[in-house]
Formats: C-alpha cells, sequence, structure tokens
C-alpha cells in the first residue's frame, strides 16, 4: 500500500557471506531493468548502502537469482551477481562460491528441487561460468535441516553441514586453467601466478610486496601503498589473461600466499579485488588449491608440490578453510564443507524509476 515496487526477496547466509536471494521470475526479464532494481533494493552508491539492504561491505552485497535449469544436467540455475556497495555497477562476471552454499537450500524451500530422505542433492549450474556444482544439503521430513554441530571460521555457531563439489571448475571465464600459457611470470618486478579455476586470480608472495601475509584484513586494506601495487599487479594479470581492461571489474582476484602459521598448507589473503577478505571465498579457495598441485605455480613452489588426491588446508584472516582434491573421469573436481542459514523472507522494495511491473 506505497508506491514503492514490492519485490518477493529471501535474505541468507551462505558460507561467510549474505545477501538477498530472488527467484529469476521475480525480477525483470530485461538486464538493463534488473541492474536498476538491485541498484535500488542494495543501496549502492554510498560506502553504507543506507538506503537499501546492503551491508556496506563486498561480503555483503552480494545477489543469488535462482531459476529452473538452462541445461540438462542441473537442477537449477544460479546467477551472481556482485553489487558494488560505493558504486551504483553490478558485475555478473564472477561466481560466488560462498553463496553458492545457499543455492541448495533455497531451491528447495521455493519449490524447484524436491526434497529426500535425510539428504538431497542438488545440481547447480552457475550461469556465471557455465560450470557445474553439486551440493548435498541436509533434508529431513521433506525439509531443509540447518540446525547441526558443523563449524566453518569466519562465522559464529554450528550448523548442518552442506558439502559442496565442484565439478572440472578450471577455465570457467578464460577457457584455460593457466590462461597465459604459464605457471608463473614477471608481473610488474615481482614473480606471480594466472589461474582461472573457480575464479580467475592473480598469485603473489605476499613477502615479494614488504608485507608477511599474516596481517589483519583490515590492515592490509588500509595499507595504500600495498593497495595501488596490487591494483597495477591486477589490471595487467588481466591483460594477459585476455580480459581486457579490468579496471571496473572485479576479477581477477589478487591473492597474497606465505608460509602457514598455524600448521596448514598455505597463508592466503584474497581481496575482492581492493579489499581484503575477512576469510576466504570459496571459489578462491578451489582455485588457490588447484594452484598448489599445479606443478611450477608459486603455490606449488610454496609447499613443495603435492599430488591428487590430498587435502590442502589454506590458512586465512577467519581461521581455516579444508579443500579436498581428487580426480574424477580424468578431470580435478574440489570438495568444500560450508553452512548456510535462512534469515528472513518476505519482500524488499525498489523505487518507482527502476520501472518493474507490480506483482499482481
Amino acid at each position: 500500500m506505497n508506491d514503492l515496487m514490492r519485490i518477493p526477496c529471501v535474505l541468507m547466509r551462505g558460507g561467510t557471506s549474505r545477501g538477498p536471494f530472488f527467484l529469476s521470475s521475480d525480477l525483470p526479464a530485461e538486464p538493463a531493468a534488473r541492474d536498476a532494481a538491485l541498484l535500488s533494493i542494495m543501496g549502492s552508491g554510498h560506502p553504507l548502502q543506507i538506503d537499501g539492504i546492503g551491508g556496506g561491505n563486498p561480503v555483503t552485497s552480494k545477489v543469488a537469482i535462482i531459476g529452473p535449469a538452462s541445461v540438462t544436467d542441473a537442477d537449477v540455475d544460479y546467477l551472481f551477481a556482485q553489487v558494488r556497495n560505493d558504486q551504483r555497477t553490478v558485475d555478473y562476471a564472477p561466481n560466488c562460491g560462498n553463496m553458492l552454499a545457499a543455492v541448495g537450500p533455497f531451491a528447495i524451500e521455493a519449490g524447484l528441487v524436491p526434497a529426500a530422505d535425510r539428504q538431497t542433492h542438488v545440481r547447480i549450474h552457475n550461469v556465471n561460468t557455465g560450470k557445474l556444482i553439486e551440493a548435498k544439503v541436509p533434508t529431513s521430513g521433506g525439509r531443509v535441516t540447518y540446525l547441526g554441530d558443523a563449524s566453518i571460521d569466519g562465522v559464529p555457531g554450528l550448523a548442518a553441514p552442506i558439502a559442496l563439489t565442484f565439478v572440472d571448475a578450471a577455465g570457467g571465464k578464460t577457457g584455460k586453467l593457466l590462461p597465459t600459457g604459464l605457471a608463473s611470470e614477471i608481473i610488474d618486478g615481482v614473480e606471480a601466478t594466472c589461474i582461472d579455476c573457480a575464479i580467475p586470480m592473480v598469485l603473489v608472495r605476499a613477502a615479494d610486496l614488504g608485507v608477511t601475509g599474516c596481517e589483519s584484513a583490515a590492515d592490509l586494506s588500509a595499507d595504500a601503498a600495498l593497495g595501488a601495487r596490487l591494483a597495477a599487479i591486477r589490471l595487467e594479470a588481466g591483460r594477459r589473461m585476455g580480459m581486457g581492461d579490468v579496471a571496473d571489474k572485479v576479477i581477477p582476484k589478487p591473492v597474497l600466499i606465505a608460509p602457514p602459521a598455524q600448521g596448514g598448507t598455505l597463508g592466503v589473503r584474497y581481496f575482492m579485488p581492493h579489499e581484503c577478505h575477512p576469510a576466504l571465498a570459496t571459489t578462491g579457495a578451489v582455485g588457490i588449491a588447484t594452484a598448489c598441485v599445479t606443478p611450477g605455480t608459486i603455490a606449488f613452489q610454496a609447499i613443495g608440490g603435492a599430488a591428487v588426491p590430498t587435502r590442502i588446508c589454506l590458512e586465512h584472516p577467519g581461521g581455516r578453510l579444508d579443500v579436498e582434491l581428487e580426480f574424477r573421469q580424468g578431470s580435478i573436481v574440489a570438495g568444500i564443507v560450508r553452512t548456510a542459514r535462512r534469515l528472513f523472507e518476505g519482500f524488499v522494495f525498489a523505487k518507482p524509476a527502476v520501472r518493474m511491473e507490480r506483482a499482481a
């Protein structure tokens, strides 16, 4: 009963990220109108997103759009949108593996996938990359189970475990695991690895940029000199990876690697791309772990090499994240356990300038 546009919405936490989930049928089909709706909903263009439901941080300014599968080997489509908080831009280039953890539960509760007894397998087609991810969602009595005894670093408390398997994640954006054809190369005077697995990244040794790689996310984000250096490396890496001018894109992501401090395999600091992630992106973890088993990369060099099958333990600002790597039909598949939670459901409101049709 007002002059705003009302859109059905579910707010969910997926892994260490949070954002609104929408059925694709509830948003405008025309891309420009859809982007305008998302910008209005999230409140982008203000660093705090004060006029929307965004959280004023990249990890809380994410959107998941779910619909029936458009490919035969999947159950649902998942389109991810990274909505900038400080700028009025929507980026569909990357996937988000943390938000991915909530796709299966959302799809089941939306009636897109029937719940099985005890555990429901959901095959998710990520529209951004064209890749398939398998999710095992705990279900009981025909409903999603959110309560459990699993924990993930970066999220307080316990929840039911959701197992994600990334099937053949290499080359989702560029078509190649190593887009430049090199396992390592010199960029802006330092050795780096450009890799495209789950998400395009450029890996650099923290020590080569004058930091330890054990700093807090806040300290690294506040380091202007480091930020400028990473930005220059990222721009050149994007060009070499065939992605053109990436100044206004969120990929490739810069990643600092360092020796582990707590007995893990490798220490990492993942940037989004201008702020350091308070934990670690799931897609980033898949790519970094794959780099650890790819001969010649600086990650492979750092750990002294590893062979599949193996478990890679990545230390990040919020704790640790384990990635299980194995072969399936000649390709590396990566398994990660995440958790999710449904936070609220109802309607979100967009400004009339979005020109959406009112819900009947």
